[in-house]
C-alpha cells in the first residue's frame, strides 16, 4: 500500500464510505506518512501515528467532537437477507437511531472518563486544550432491535464489532498531533459461548468497547503528564 492510498484510506474514514480490511497487518503501513507522522510500535491500539516528539503534557482540557458513525458496507441489506422473511417497512432496523445512540454513548463515555481523570471537557480552544476528532466506522451489530417487533432476543456469540478512527489536534494551531485506528469485536464471555442479545445487551457491549478506548486516551494523557518531555535549554 503506497502513501497516497493510505491517506485516502484514513481520511475516507471520516465520511464513512468504505470497508476496512487491512487492520490485521501493521507492517503494511509505512513508517512515516506524508503529513510527517511516524508509526508508533507497541501501541495499545492497532495502528497509531504520532508527530515525532509530540507531548500531550501541556493539555489539561479537551474538546471532544461528536463522532461520525457508519455501518459496515451492505450491513442493512445483509440484515434483511438473514431473515427468513423480508422485513416490512414498519419492522426495519432504524439505522439513523442506532448511529445517533452510539454517537451519544461515545460522548457520554469519553466525557465521563476524561472528567473523572481530571480533564475538563470544554468547547473553546486554548493553549491547554486538546481537540479530539473521532469517527466510528464498520459498525456491525449482530442482533439489532427492529421496529414493530416488540422486544426481541437473538442467540449470538458476539454483539458485534466496530472500528475507531481518532485524530488529536492542538486546538489553537490546528496541528495534527496523532491519529489512530483500532477495531474491537465484543465477546463478553471470551470463550465462544452463545448468549442472548437484545437492545440492552447491545448497548452494554458498545459501552464496554467505548470505555476501553476512553481508558487508552486517558492513560496516554496521564502518562504524558507524569513524564513530560524535557525542554532543552537554549544555546548561547
Amino acid at each position: 500500500m503506497n502513501l497516497k492510498k493510505l491517506l485516502i484510506l484514513l481520511f475516507s474514514l471520516l465520511i464513512a464510505v468504505y470497508s476496512l480490511n487491512a487492520l490485521a497487518k501493521k507492517q503494511e503501513y509505512p513508517e512515516v506518512t506524508e503529513d510527517g507522522l511516524h508509526l508508533v510500535h507497541d501501541s495499545e491500539m492497532a495502528i497509531v501515528y504520532a508527530e515525532p516528539g509530540a507531548d500531550l503534557a501541556p493539555y489539561s482540557r479537551v474538546i471532544l467532537l461528536e463522532p461520525t458513525v457508519a455501518f459496515k458496507k451492505n450491513w442493512e441489506r445483509d440484515q434483511r437477507s438473514r431473515s427468513a422473511s423480508k422485513l416490512s417497512t414498519s419492522s426495519r432496523v432504524n439505522t439513523k437511531k442506532i448511529k445517533q445512540d452510539l454517537a451519544e454513548e461515545f460522548s457520554a463515555v469519553f466525557t465521563e472518563a476524561l472528567s473523572s481523570g481530571g480533564y475538563e471537557v470544554v468547547t473553546e480552544a486554548a493553549d491547554d486544550v486538546l481537540l479530539v476528532r473521532p469517527a466510528i466506522v464498520d459498525l456491525d451489530v449482530n442482533a439489532p432491535q427492529t421496529h414493530g417487533s416488540g422486544r426481541s432476543n437473538t442467540y449470538t456469540r458476539s454483539a458485534g464489532e466496530m472500528t475507531l478512527y481518532i485524530e488529536l489536534f492542538d486546538s489553537v494551531t490546528g496541528d495534527l498531533i496523532a491519529k489512530a485506528l483500532d477495531r474491537k469485536v465484543d465477546n463478553p464471555n471470551d470463550v465462544g459461548f452463545y448468549t442472548w442479545a437484545n437492545s440492552q445487551s447491545n448497548k452494554a457491549a458498545s459501552v464496554r468497547i467505548l470505555r476501553g478506548w476512553a481508558d487508552i486516551l486517558l492513560g496516554a494523557l496521564n502518562e504524558a503528564r507524569s513524564n513530560p518531555l524535557a525542554v532543552e535549554p537554549e544555546s548561547d
